[in-house]
């Protein structure tokens, strides 16, 4: 018989005890699972409110073979990070921002989902009780991953009678290999990631399994990533495999705008208003591939990859480079950003929220 969870206070008691020993070696930390001690577990049944969850040991869970997010892919999921501050303190960064996504993407994939405070407290917890995972100051963050799924049994395709919320978290590294060093892209114009009246706008687990093979095939011929153009014209840029994109061009910074299929990332968010405070003029619009091969500079956002420089672009066999390096746009962007979340910059946006 599994053991009973640990309440709150027991599984936070448990985590402090020995924060600093977990068994990591911070230097060599990269972007992939690492498992730490807990996770927070909530359920409902359709038609039903989130209530009361609990944080659970990390662990494998149960479902079964019938089960709607295993047959219809009904499933949303959330990225977002802890950073431990030069003072010891942890924080999150716009936690709300991820919560009210959510609550969006619940709508459109006929979920309930959790209110915004349910999850906030259940990220809040379940960093908490996995404290001593968090890096240290400038050696990554604790990546958190919140999970909503279709966890009840059905054979036709309806929604699902029951549903889980689950928090669990891992510290993590660069999601591209080094600090910010520039990646190279390949357009992909077979392949689309996305339609149309699709649920391309929110974070759909359905988003994902899509793009797998163009990515292996671009990763076997040496590059980083694929960027994916429109299914309607196949012809304006949209978003890479898992973050969005921005071009400058004679010092306008420009990124596809987010209408219906692609995912509002609350990092491109972030980055735009910061740009608009150091003065840039930003336009959220289409963007014709052409455009692109002819910007100055090229990066892309995400929780993962947080604003990383593109070196290149391939499209049909011409390659174009671009401007990287200490001058870019995107590096005086990065900085700010990683300042504000770091807590070397203060953060006059209200975006980080103290837990610890």
């Amino acid at each position: 018989m599994a053991p009973p969870a640990p309440s709150v206070q027991e599984a936070t008691i448990h985590s402090n005890y020995g924060e600093k020993n977990a068994d990591v070696n911070w230097d060599e930390l990269g972007f992939s699972l690492i498992p730490t001690d807990y996770m927070f577990e909530m359920k409902c049944f359709q038609g039903e409110d989130f209530s009361q969850g609990n944080l659970i040991p990390y662990g494998k869970i149960e479902l079964s073979p019938a089960a709607a997010i295993l047959n219809y892919g009904q499933g949303l999921f959330e990225g977002l990070k802890a950073y431990r501050r030069d003072d010891g303190h942890i924080v999150l960064f716009r936690p709300e921002q991820n919560a009210m996504r959510m609550k969006m993407g619940a709508e459109r994939m006929c979920m309930p989902s959790p209110s915004v405070e349910q999850f906030i407290d259940a990220v809040k917890q379940t960093v908490l009780a996995n404290k001593r995972w968090v890096p240290p100051p400038g050696k990554g963050s604790l990546y958190i991953r919140p999970l909503l799924m279709g966890s009840g049994s059905i054979l036709g395709v309806a929604p699902a009678p029951e549903y889980t919320f689950l928090v669990y978290t891992s510290p993590v590294g660069n999601y591209y290999k080094g600090t910010g060093t520039p990646i190279n892209l390949i357009v992909e114009d077979k392949l689309h990631r996305a339609t149309p009246s699709g649920a391309g706008g929110v974070k759909t687990i359905a988003n994902y399994a899509p793009v797998l093979q163009a990515l292996t095939q671009a990763k076997s011929k040496g590059f980083s990533d694929v960027l994916f153009l429109d299914a309607k014209t196949g012809q304006n840029i949209e978003e890479v495999s898992a973050c969005n994109i921005f071009i400058v061009k004679d010092k306008i910074i420009s990124t596809p705008a987010t209408l219906g299929t692609i995912l509002p990332g609350v990092t491109r968010k972030s980055i735009i208003d910061i740009a608009l405070d150091f003065g840039f003029q930003v336009e959220e619009r289409v963007i014709p591939v052409e455009e692109l091969m002819d910007a100055d500079e090229v990066f892309c956002t995400g929780t993962a990859v947080v604003v990383n420089p593109v070196g290149s672009v391939t499209y049909q066999g011409i390659r174009v480079e671009y401007k990287t390096g200490v001058e870019a746009v995107s590096q005086k962007l990065s900085a700010m950003l990683t300042g504000i979340q770091t807590g070397r910059i203060e953060d006059k946006m209200g975006w980080t929220v103290e837990i610890d």
